[in-house]
């Protein structure tokens, strides 16, 4: 008896197989036999395919751009003086009578930086500086003197900085056998203009003085950096940062490291600078911050935000353009979607006597609608191909001329510069990088092909719903005895 049931088992496996085998071939002749129905499902499937293609790779382009920069933007932390709240709330007056704008003072910069909210901060620190035997390139004055009879007071010649981006950037570096980096506390490194006219070499002692007050400038403190000569890096920064004194002059900056700067500097003295910028955890951390930093004593008159001007100048455009493909997209698939249903409708009540043989010879419903649908599949599958290459080719052309016309708009508009600003701070405009992103390049990624493989998938499955509906409805008999 388990014999018999086996064999059993075995027939209807080969007659299940050969049944599918049938399905298959018959679907390949099919397509083949219907050219001319076919070729008209083929090109609104390639079309459908080709669209969906350019609109899915500019879309999800632009999605990680836009997030990218909302969380850089969201991130990075603005503060400036709220000019309207100023110019109402009266300010501080300076000593001649005149309003003086607020400011962060470098000891508060240094204190914001010291919160659990941050998670990374640029922090810029300069400090005057004179050496006894020291000279500045272009002349000029400066140099450890009395002034109004106080023996600490010392006038700049040239300035101590933490300042070393110009060197990722090529304008500053180190020619061969000029020495390397800060690497450690109390190193630095001079231009060569600097080196030649004080005749220094790699590993000599540099002593450098400041001086530090007590804010009001009644009380001065005489401070002392005692630094060795690590490297010696060529420039090509624009020798004036400002006014044409030494002072300003770019090849007189003494590099070394933060920790160095600030060492002999107390709590509370005044006579640096500090320019910080701080970035959160989070974007949604920027209340629980400016409620901590204005705790630590930060003006009334400032306000703390992110740089939406910036955003916007960089981001709005391609927010544009991803909304265009987006509705792009949506409306070819809606429309593509109705015309392969009612084509495959049509299809189908054209072959219904072919359904109807199939039926009559015992193959069941869900055979023949597999059968139909695998027709579809491999159409829109050759669609898939040629669909992918044909988008790869025109989506970067389609999104800059999509780019362009957003950022057109933009500008009218008055978002971008080039446009007429309606309301800006002179501050928030002069803060905000004004840089527009005009240009993007637009890539076919794993997750667009599996998600255009999904929609060309469902394409194929829509257009045989039509079928699968028909086949339903329709007895073999009766498709048998119409056709007579």
């Amino acid at each position: 008896m388990a014999i018999i049931k086996l064999c059993t088992r075995e027939v209807g496996a080969g007659r299940h197989a050969r049944s599918l085998m049938y399905i298959l071939t018959n679907a390949f002749k099919n397509i083949l036999r219907n050219r001319g129905r076919n070729a008209l499902i083929t090109a609104i499937i390639f079309t459908i395919i080709a669209a969906t293609v350019v609109t899915l790779m500019i879309n999800n382009t632009t999605g990680g751009i836009i997030d990218d920069y909302k969380e850089r933007f969201g991130s990075q932390v603005n503060i400036s003086p709220d000019i309207e709240k100023f110019m109402s709330g009266g300010g501080v007056p300076n000593p001649g009578g005149a309003m003086k704008l607020p400011e962060v003072t470098a000891q508060q910069s240094l204190d914001f930086a010291n919160s659990n909210y941050i998670k990374d901060y640029v922090m810029q620190i300069q400090i005057g500086v004179a050496g006894e035997d020291l000279k500045a390139v272009g002349g000029g004055g400066g140099g450890i003197q009395q002034a109004g009879g106080n023996d600490d007071r010392v006038s700049a010649q040239f300035y101590l900085k933490n300042v070393f981006f110009e060197f990722g950037e090529g304008y500053r570096g180190f020619a061969g056998g000029n020495g390397k980096m800060v690497e450690n506390d109390g190193e630095c490194v001079i231009s060569e203009q600097f080196a030649e006219l004080n005749g220094l070499s790699l590993g000599d002692k540099i002593l450098l003085y400041a001086s530090l007050h007590d804010g009001a400038l009644t009380s001065f403190r005489r401070i002392q950096y005692e630094l060795t000569l690590v490297g010696i890096y060529y420039d090509f920064t624009d020798e004036y940062a400002g006014i044409q004194v030494s002072a300003s002059n770019r090849r007189n900056e003494v590099l070394t490291n933060t920790a160095t700067i600030m060492a002999p500097i107390g709590e509370g003295e005044s006579g640096f600078s500090v320019n910080a910028t701080y970035f959160l955890k989070a974007p949604s951390m920027l209340g629980a911050f400016e409620a901590e930093i204005r705790g630590k004593g930060l003006s009334e008159f400032l306000k703390v935000g992110t740089d939406e001007r910036g955003y916007d100048n960089i981001v709005r455009p391609v927010e544009g353009l991803r909304g265009v493909s987006v509705a792009f997209m949506i409306i070819v698939l809606a429309l593509g979607a109705v015309i392969l249903f009612l084509l495959s409708t049509i299809a189908v009540r054209e072959r219904k006597y072919e359904i109807g043989v199939l039926r009559a010879m015992g193959m069941k419903k869900h055979k023949v609608a597999l059968g139909l649908w695998f027709e579809m599949l491999v159409v829109t599958c050759v669609c898939l191909a040629a669909g992918l290459l044909l988008g790869i080719i025109i989506a970067q052309p389609v999104s800059d001329m999509l780019l362009a016309g957003q950022v057109e708009a933009a500008k009218a508009v008055g978002r971008l510069p080039g446009g007429a600003i309606a309301s800006a701070d002179a501050s928030s405009l002069l803060a905000s990088s004004m840089t527009t992103l005009d240009e993007l390049d637009i890539s076919l990624g794993m997750g667009t092909i599996l998600q255009i493989i999904a929609i060309s998938v469902a394409l194929a499955t829509v257009a045989g719903l039509a079928a699968i509906s028909r086949i339903t409805k329709s007895e073999p008999i009766k498709i048998l005895m119409e056709r007579n």
